[in-house]
């Protein structure tokens, strides 16, 4: 029997029950991607993530129940808190992953964990209306990223109330779908969307602010950026552009801590 070390960590929020849950199993070498891909099923979150200890940098891997991806912000954080937490040393606040995305790097500062992630860039679409169709709303503007569509609707109240037709997303040519508007409180607000991998309705998607905050920058003409995702469970999140780099900052805190016998 194989006994693995298993963590779970309500990622981008200071308090349990909100922010975006997450797996993380760190590992001495690399389990088969058949039993990664089972254990990400079995605990039927958004995101199990796989750190590999016996590596520099530290090699991380993410998957969902039904698929792996290659960029996965909630459950990178997530990581670096269970890495901070419980093993490494106080004084380290900054640990290098190496991923399917490059190099990815976390910063301690405070009670915040600061991701660095490769920026994206939203291309326009002209013709949405595959869009309006399977969220029942006419969006002011649609773009186009690396993985995601992201919607722009016109006010806070509007993204809240929307009811997306799950079966229709299903068939888009993407990971998932971002709906973002101007927030009342926040810089901007959104909601995230990927029922392809598995996943009808994410609470709060790290790396789907690499596409929001150079959009939203730009709009609102400013570096730095609070967001809030309002999911059901609802998290915020710090954004700052540099160059082709946004780091996306965070709290965490620890729900769970066990061992799977395999």
């Amino acid at each position: 029997m194989v006994k693995i070390k298993l963590y779970q960590v309500d990622a981008f929020s200071n308090q349990l029950f909100s922010g975006n849950p997450a797996a993380v199993c760190p590992l001495e070498k690399w389990l088969p991607d058949e039993i990664m891909q089972a254990i990400a099923m079995e605990n039927n979150l958004a995101e199990t993530a796989f750190v590999n200890l016996d590596s520099d940098p530290y090699e991380l891997r993410w998957f969902t129940p039904m698929t792996e991806v290659d960029l996965c912000g909630h459950a990178t954080l997530a990581t670096a808190k269970v890495l901070f937490d419980r093993y490494l040393k106080k004084e380290i606040t900054e640990i290098s992953f190496n991923s399917k995305s490059g190099i990815l790097k976390a910063n301690k500062q405070d009670e915040k964990i600061f991701l660095d992630f490769p920026r994206d860039q939203p291309s326009p679409i002209q013709n949405f209306d595959f869009v309006t169709d399977a969220i029942n709303i006419r969006p002011a503007a649609v773009y186009k990223g690396k993985d995601d569509y992201l919607a722009i609707l016109k006010s806070e109240t509007a993204v809240k109330k929307l009811l997306p037709d799950f079966l229709k997303l299903e068939v888009l040519d993407c990971r998932g779908l971002i709906v973002s508007a101007p927030g009342d409180k926040y810089d901007f607000v959104s909601r995230f969307f990927a029922p392809q991998t598995g996943i009808s309705e994410d609470p709060v998607t790290g790396s789907a602010h690499t596409l929001l905050a150079p959009y939203w920058s730009e709009r609102l003409n400013k570096k730095k950026l609070n967001a809030f995702q309002c999911s059901s469970r609802g998290g915020s999140l710090t954004c700052q552009l540099l160059n082709e780099r946004v780091l996306i900052g965070g709290g965490a805190k620890m729900y769970l801590e066990g061992t799977i016998n395999i």
